[in-house]
């Protein structure tokens, strides 16, 4: 069913956006089996669950860290993460650059922005990521390169509302785009909005249920 699924998603989004198959908390099996029908990433929120993945399944798989991350914990994934979602401060950035410097890697990063109306969601408001991206300090960061934003839209049925959180961060996005060449990713939507995040710009959507089954939450 997960293959069929997968297709399913691609033949639905365009060519332009890239599919992130959320795997966390799904058995080496299910991962194995999406990667039989051709994905090749994946995403995970635990570091350590990822970590083992990575050891046990093919290397040419492109690992995307979607969780909030604990910085303390980014050695474990910097030999081999190819992209970190929801980084949403400039201290984490530094850790980042100093464990990919340690790997001679340049690790790629989206930032958070905090486009939801509820309290839950971590991020950064447009005027603090516009202070990171034009600070002294991440010029000096040579092993990260931000490649754009990731936002996470309020958990609501009101389309109206979502439309208006997804296309303040495209418009944001393009405007951040138009002074710095590097952002190439707008990373919004979900299972359960994914085709208007799409439609208001997204080039990549992290999805899980839809593709693997609901998920069996576990510590």
């Amino acid at each position: 069913m997960i293959k069929e699924n997968i297709q399913d998603f691609k033949s639905k989004i365009p060519e332009n956006v890239t599919l992130v198959a959320v795997s966390k908390t799904k058995p080496i099996e299910d991962l194995q089996e999406a990667y039989d029908a051709g994905q090749r990433i994946l995403g995970e929120n635990k570091i350590q669950e990822m970590v083992d993945k990575y050891d046990a399944l093919p290397k040419d798989i492109k690992w995307h860290m979607i969780g909030h991350l604990q910085s303390n914990k980014v050695k474990y994934m910097a030999h081999f993460v190819d992209l970190i979602h929801g980084v949403d401060k400039l201290k984490t950035l530094k850790v980042i650059n100093k464990e990919a410097k340690k790997h001679n890697r340049i690790i790629k990063v989206l930032l958070q922005a905090k486009i939801a109306k509820e309290d839950s969601k971590f991020g950064l408001s447009f005027d603090e990521i516009d202070a990171i991206l034009t600070s002294e300090e991440i010029a000096t960061l040579q092993n990260i390169k931000v490649v754009g934003f990731m936002g996470m839209a309020t958990f609501t049925e009101d389309k109206e509302q979502l439309k208006e959180e997804f296309s303040s961060l495209k418009n944001f996005f393009d405007t951040q785009k138009s002074k710095n060449s590097d952002l190439e990713i707008l990373s919004m939507g979900m299972s359960g909005d994914y085709q208007l995040a799409i439609e208001n710009g997204s080039t990549m959507i992290r999805v899980g249920s839809s593709i693997f089954g609901s998920r069996n939450y576990y510590e």
